[in-house]
């Protein structure tokens, strides 16, 4: 683990930084960069084409794809160390689909959030083998955008890379409400199943399956384990009729989705469908 954080950050003497966003949780800080390989025109390798993005070194001179020749120092040095990597990074750089266009995560709701939350919906259904009519997880748990193009193993890895469990609910519709509420208050998160409408932190509305919440019906809800007891400022457990742990991550269940759609010819695809409205006080959306 050492070798690859050491390698992570020798590249940058491959791809100049470029800093795009950076987030303080009080406890912890990070930032979002993107390597643009405006220096040596680099690109992100797959399995089978690491010369072609990274480049060669022969000897003590390193050939950037850009064209660019680096006779020794530190760009040759790094470039080597990178290419060396390649063999040990090959399984997660396996191709496994393909998306038509990149997606995003972004609040309230979002073509990859939307994704995401309708396959969690999927994954957790074929794996108890329970009906799901809902599913809840969050923003945060989306580490990085869906790319266009080929999508490997490592970018859902990068994705999806907490180790949080997939979790079967059966909540009330009451409890589904007090639920709904309290996000229309404190922020929405990530959902699938549902149509909410929010206006000045109050609910107005809620539909489950086209059909309007009822309170004194029980639905069946996916979500993850990091949201049962606290993460988030959720503690959906709490407030469940039964919970069933399921021994399947989230990384696992979303590879296994994307591969099934991709031998069936299926595109990786989402869209914002208008699940969650948030009406500002103005009137408008």
């Amino acid at each position: 683990m050492k070798k690859i954080h050491m390698i992570i950050l020798l590249s940058t003497a491959l791809w100049l930084p470029v800093p795009v966003s950076a987030q303080d949780t009080g406890d912890m800080q990070w930032s979002r960069t993107v390597m643009d390989g405006s220096r040596t025109g680099v690109t992100v390798p797959a399995a089978t084409d690491v010369e072609k993005a990274l480049g060669a070194v022969k000897g003590n001179t390193y050939y950037a794809p850009s064209g660019k020749v680096f006779k020794g120092g530190t760009v040759a040095r790094v470039a080597e160390a990178v290419i060396e990597a390649q063999p040990a990074m090959a399984p997660v750089k396996k191709v496994i689909g393909y998306s038509p266009e990149a997606m995003a995560s972004e609040y309230p709701e979002s073509p990859l959030s939307n994704w995401f939350a309708d396959n969690l919906m999927r994954a957790t259904e074929d794996a108890c083998g329970r009906h799901v009519d809902m599913s809840i997880a969050n923003f945060g748990g989306i580490r990085v955008d869906m790319p266009q193009g080929d999508v490997t193993v490592d970018d859902i890895r990068s994705m999806f890379p907490f180790k949080n469990d997939l979790v079967y609910l059966s909540m009330t519709g009451k409890e589904i409400r007090h639920v709904l509420e309290w996000m229309a208050e404190e922020g929405f998160q990530v959902l699938g199943g549902v149509r909410v409408v929010a206006e000045d932190g109050e609910l107005l509305s809620a539909e489950i399956g086209g059909r309007p919440l009822d309170d004194n019906a029980v639905y069946g809800v996916a979500t993850i384990s990091f949201l049962l007891h606290g993460g988030d400022g959720l503690y959906l457990a709490d407030g469940a009729e039964e919970v069933v742990d399921i021994p399947v991550d989230i990384y696992t269940a979303m590879v296994r989705i994307v591969g099934e759609d991709a031998a069936a010819g299926k595109p990786i695809t989402g869209a914002a469908d208008g699940r969650v409205t948030i009406i500002d006080d103005k009137g408008g959306e």
